[in-house]
């Protein structure tokens, strides 16, 4: 039995993943920064893509935990948190493969930026990696959240470390001490928006989040239920509203209010236009059914801010239409990039 304690626990949870988790192993196996374990939680698969991982993998530090149902990516990460040995939580999914010194770039961050609590890695799309698939996330006073540079041409853009609001948890490094203290992820919200919903807890109690482009990482993304699904519709639109109830602080609420009820409003219509107005409603139904719980969470969450809701508005976006012309911006991009 290993009785090392790790720096890092690399926590990896999985579901029906046989197709990327192994591209993911190989890449923990070639990294230059060598102190870490790799904790998999197995989420209820009903493939084969965990079967004996333990043998085929002996030169990684390796525990499974394999659960009979799918709990949900946040109550899975949670779960592995509290099984991980390190002082600090990589969050990597299982189908994102990291450059050999990811880890070792992630380290030398927090080693130069002890400011910082939490830590972003620079995203490329695995399938077209001249293009970013983030370069951590950026929060709109509206609720709405996105993947900086999504779709941006990797040359061009993430090219400097800066502070950001959140990382995206597909590759995301945590003070697991921090990530404890707010709870880790809302349980309640399964899956989508609960990495953004974490950062936002953390930055109310003061904890603040780096960019740190050296990190690269290849993700594939929404490997399990398809980034365009009813489910990942469903999910995101319901634990968005949840995230603005419960975090948004009584001194940005009612600037930030008009923001949230024409951002929930735009949806609904865009949908509905598209046909899947059913999904949306049945997300906002599901949130207002539930939204006692969430001022129950609302009122512990906001008891124990240490940062104003001024210093919090700074690292927010601001622009009305701005969350509404990501798309257009991006095709912008990459026309004037074909362009050239």
């Amino acid at each position: 039995m290993n009785t090392h304690t790790p720096l890092i626990s690399i926590v990896i949870v999985t579901w029906n993943n046989t197709a990327h988790l192994s591209f993911c192993l190989i890449s923990l196996t070639e990294q230059t920064f060598r102190d870490f374990e790799v904790v998999i939680v197995d989420n209820g698969s009903t493939d084969s893509s965990t079967s004996d991982l333990e043998k085929r993998w002996p030169g990684l530090d390796l525990h499974v935990e394999r659960l009979n149902e799918n709990l949900g990516f946040a109550a899975a990460n949670n779960l592995a948190a509290h099984l991980a040995r390190g002082k600090w939580l990589a969050l990597l999914n299982a189908d994102a493969f990291p450059a050999p010194d990811w880890l070792e770039k992630m380290f030398q961050a927090v080693e130069r930026h002890p400011e910082f609590t939490f830590f972003a890695s620079r995203q490329l799309q695995a399938n077209a990696p001249h293009l970013l698939d983030g370069a951590g996330d950026a929060f709109h006073i509206s609720g709405l959240a996105w993947r900086r540079y999504l779709g941006f041409p990797v040359h061009q853009f993430g090219l400097e470390s800066e502070e950001v609001f959140s990382p995206c948890a597909a590759a995301a490094l945590y003070s697991r001490q921090a990530f404890i203290q707010v709870g880790g992820f809302d349980e309640d919200f399964f899956s989508y928006h609960e990495d953004v919903d974490l950062g936002f807890r953390l930055r109310l109690q003061g904890f603040r989040c780096l960019y740190v482009p050296e990190a690269i990482v290849r993700h594939v993304g929404s490997a399990s239920v398809g980034a365009q699904s009813d489910f990942a519709l469903y999910h995101w639109q319901r634990n968005f509203t949840w995230s603005f109830v419960q975090n948004m602080p009584s001194g940005l609420l009612w600037e930030a209010l008009p923001a949230f009820l024409m951002a929930n409003f735009i949806y609904m219509v865009g949908y509905t236009m598209r046909g899947r107005g059913k999904v949306v409603l049945k997300a906002k139904k599901d949130a207002l059914r539930r939204l006692p719980l969430a001022l129950r969470k609302r009122k512990e969450i906001q008891k124990t801010r240490k940062i104003s809701a001024i210093e919090l508005s700074r690292i927010m976006e601001h622009g009305l239409l701005q969350p509404y012309l990501l798309g257009y911006r991006t095709r912008k991009v990459q026309k004037s990039l074909l362009a050239e």
